[in-house]
């Protein structure tokens, strides 16, 4: 579960930390830099919330009996599902013009006072929080190896966190919209094996009917070196019921050519091969557009 939650930690750090670079650079170049302090203790306050939540879901349902804890589980895990879900299509849909359409928002709600744009920063640190709790807590859950989980996710955070400084201050330049596209399909087959686990601790809670679809412990156990690797990255399961298998390929089925039509449409006026806003040019101390571009060699 390493990797899977590495790569979860950050991708969602790096929104937030994009978002919020957006913000600060707004912020500054609108003579308002008394409202930083205000932004960081809100931001602050929700990422207590976040590891909070994430402490209760962990510890909370100990006292609680078999069966109510896998209805906690499935339920969660589902959730997970539909908020990661929802995350990757959003970011698909509006990271080629994340920053003019942000900073068009900006100009309009500091009319009314910098709350307005400080709140906007409190709440994308907080949907972003929200669903990494979520998804890390989903994978965490459906593995023994909580502490290894735990440490993937909190590297990735700690990882996006300097790479959005770096980006910030144009010391990195890269190409964010082909990184979102590709973690966006890595994390739809995360999700999918989410699914599969919250799918199962409510069949283990008696909601749901446990035919076994197929057997293939013997031949690809997830204690081995291939099936550890697909059960740490994809939720792998070996002996899965047909609601497991049929819920996992219908979730891919509608989710992976959805996505792509959203990754790859082109919006009007936009060349096949710009990929950003002429506006959004990234200035070294000014924050960086979501698809700034790696200088080849």
């Amino acid at each position: 579960m390493f990797l899977a939650n590495y790569l979860i930690g950050l991708r969602e750090g790096l929104e937030a930390a994009l978002i919020v670079g957006i913000i600060v650079a707004f912020l500054t170049k609108a003579g308002r830099r008394d409202a930083l302090p205000t932004m960081w203790v809100g931001i602050g306050a929700v990422v207590a919330a976040a590891v909070t939540l994430g402490a209760i879901l962990t510890f909370g349902p100990y006292g609680l009996s078999f069966q109510a804890q896998e209805i906690i589980g499935g339920t969660l895990s589902l959730l997970a599902v539909g908020l990661v879900t929802w995350m990757i299509f959003w970011m698909a849909a509006t990271s080629r013009h994340l920053k003019s359409d942000l900073e068009q928002k900006l100009s309009a709600t500091l009319h009314g006072g910098s709350r307005g744009v400080v709140l906007i920063a409190v709440v994308a640190v907080a949907r972003e929080g929200l669903e990494t709790t979520l998804f890390v807590w989903g994978t965490i859950h459906s593995t023994s190896t909580a502490a290894t989980a735990a440490t993937g996710a909190i590297l990735g955070i700690v990882t996006a966190i300097v790479l959005g400084w770096l980006i910030y201050r144009g010391i990195v330049l890269i190409n964010l919209s082909r990184f979102f596209f590709w973690t966006g399909l890595l994390l739809i087959v995360v999700a999918a094996g989410i699914l599969g686990y919250g799918i199962g601790d409510l069949q283990e809670a008696g909601f749901l009917p446990t035919a076994v679809a197929y057997e293939l412990g013997a031949w690809l156990p997830h204690t081995g070196v291939v099936g550890s690797l697909l059960f740490g990255m994809f939720n792998y399961i070996p002996n899965p019921s047909w609601l497991q298998v049929v819920g996992w390929w219908i979730y891919i089925a509608i989710a992976v050519p959805a996505y792509l039509y959203v990754s790859l449409r082109r919006t009007p006026g936009q060349s096949p091969t710009s990929g950003q806003d002429a506006s959004d040019a990234a200035q070294p101390g000014t924050a960086a557009p979501t698809d700034a571009a790696v200088p080849t060699p």
